[in-house]
């Protein structure tokens, strides 16, 4: 389940990619698609660290991947990298996690080279403020979400940062209504019929990606997505 949108970016040959926040691996897995480029997924998690690395030699193994990989486990207030040395850089579904956001922007902000890409995704304002009023486990859960970002918000925070925002979109519609339902019923319990049913209808169609669903999610992405997707880019310094 992809969230950013890689025809949108401009992948080239001997570009390098960093893929912060990087889960279990599928933005850089996605990314390694591409030949002749080098990505480096960072989490700050060793056992993400360990099962995006698997998800990436599965990948290698049936010829998926044309570029170059590598994991590490790193976190994003502090990374292991030069001054712009990334070409472009993804950071999905991670500063909403981050105690200090504008630390971390600024983080990214330096690694990345001046005229180049980042993408930013973040949980969208109204669905999730409907899953934290839904439930208080879910709000307070260990790890979890500490902010809820207004677009606007994020903008300004990321502007302050050098960015200028080209573009944006919103993705995972048809997900918005099975957290909504999971919060409702307690987003610990894995008893409840609708719940689980809701999810194996989500994996099904993650796999056979059927056209109905895809229509349908595109269709209802910008009244219900559940990710805010934004696309920046990095503004020359002042001469």
């Amino acid at each position: 389940m992809l969230t950013v949108d890689f025809e949108r970016l401009d992948v080239r040959p001997g570009h390098r990619i960093l893929d912060i926040g990087c889960g279990s691996g599928r933005h850089t897995a996605a990314a390694a698609a591409y030949p002749g480029i080098t990505v480096i997924g960072v989490d700050r998690s060793p056992s993400a660290i360990r099962e995006a690395a698997k998800r990436l030699f599965y990948h290698q193994g049936i010829g998926l991947c044309r570029g170059r990989w590598q994991t590490l486990a790193a976190d994003i207030g502090a990374l292991p990298f030069g001054d712009a040395c990334f070409d472009l850089v993804i950071c999905s579904e991670v500063l909403e996690h981050m105690p200090d956001d504008q630390a971390a922007v600024a983080e990214i902000a330096r690694v990345l080279k001046p005229g180049m890409n980042l993408v930013v995704s973040v949980p969208r304002c109204y669905p999730e403020a409907l899953c934290w009023a839904l439930s208080r486990d879910y709000r307070s859960a260990k790890g979890g979400h500490l902010r809820i970002y207004r677009s606007g918000a994020l903008r300004r925070l990321l502007t302050k940062a050098g960015l200028t925002l080209w573009a944006r979109h919103w993705a995972h519609s048809l997900h918005t209504p099975y957290w909504w339902l999971k919060c409702l019923v307690g987003p610990g319990r894995a008893d409840v019929v609708a719940v689980n049913g809701y999810h194996r209808l989500l994996v099904w169609d993650l796999m056979r990606k059927p056209r109905l669903s895809r229509l349908l999610e595109r269709l209802l992405n910008p009244v219900l997505g559940k990710s805010l997707v934004l696309y920046l880019k990095k503004r020359p310094p002042r001469p």
